[in-house]
């Protein structure tokens, strides 16, 4: 198959999956339930640290999280006092407790004191996505009291990872597409690292964009390029397609 037959094909699933609708299934309705800024990055942030599993599942407990928040992350993140946090308490997916969600509070919290914007830290003085996934590794690991087992929720791709969640989150803030939902404007959306999961490696694999299945950083770098001779400004839309194509032979992520 040709790149221009393999364009079209993604066009044709990008047009597909790319519609209103894909939101009432996917993990970004979590953010785009709020329209205070500060609200969606805290929202989206949380939805895509959670993003592995089946995809009702992230929903359900990002919806159960937001809740305990009481559906106001940003005032809950910056005026929660120590009777507040206890409504966290109890709060697991998979392997993320209790003890992980009091760290990432606190950690945005002062985050929140420092910036007006979670963009604001993620790209002062940043060129590029890796070194902004790079240096919010780091942040996080050297705040203070860091709970070393929440290190593991933040992935980097200065140790090989493809960063799917955090380029997924990143791909939310970013395109401006009316479902993506645009408020980061540091970044352009040509910028972006496609969010490289086992679906989207496997048809990308299957389509013969790619010949390996692994899904590190060095891959997501080498699809987003090839990605890009079909959409220069905006290679990561593809991830409609590729994902649309993968998730809908079966529900896991």
């Amino acid at each position: 198959m040709d790149l221009i037959d393999t364009k079209d094909i993604l066009e044709q699933y990008y047009q597909k999956y790319h519609i209103s609708n894909f939101a009432e299934e996917d993990p970004i309705q979590i953010p785009l339930a709020y329209t205070l800024k500060q609200d969606q990055e805290i929202a989206g942030l949380f939805a895509a640290v959670f993003a592995w599993g089946q995809r009702k599942t992230i929903i359900a407990k990002s919806k159960d999280l937001m809740h305990r928040m009481d559906n106001k992350p940003f005032d809950f993140i910056c005026e929660a006092t120590s009777s507040d946090l206890k409504q966290l308490i109890g709060f697991r997916h998979r392997t993320f407790n209790d003890t992980d969600l009091l760290y990432f509070v606190e950690f945005l919290h002062q985050v929140y004191k420092k910036y007006n914007s979670l963009e604001d830290l993620l790209f002062e003085n940043k060129k590029n996505v890796y070194a902004s996934l790079v240096d919010f590794k780091v942040l996080f690991e050297s705040s203070e009291n860091y709970a070393k087992r929440s290190g593991k929720h933040l992935s980097s791709p200065l140790n090989g990872s493809a960063c799917k969640r955090l380029n997924m989150y990143y791909r939310w803030m970013v395109r401006d597409t009316g479902i993506d939902l645009g408020i980061w404007k540091k970044i352009k959306p040509k910028d972006l690292i496609i969010p490289l999961d086992v679906h989207v490696t496997r048809v990308a694999k299957e389509l013969g964009l790619i010949k390996t299945e692994k899904a590190d950083w060095k891959t997501a770098v080498e699809l987003t390029s090839i990605l890009a001779k079909f959409d220069s400004n905006d290679p990561v839309k593809y991830d409609f397609a590729l994902f649309g194509l993968g998730v809908y032979k079966g529900e896991e992520m």
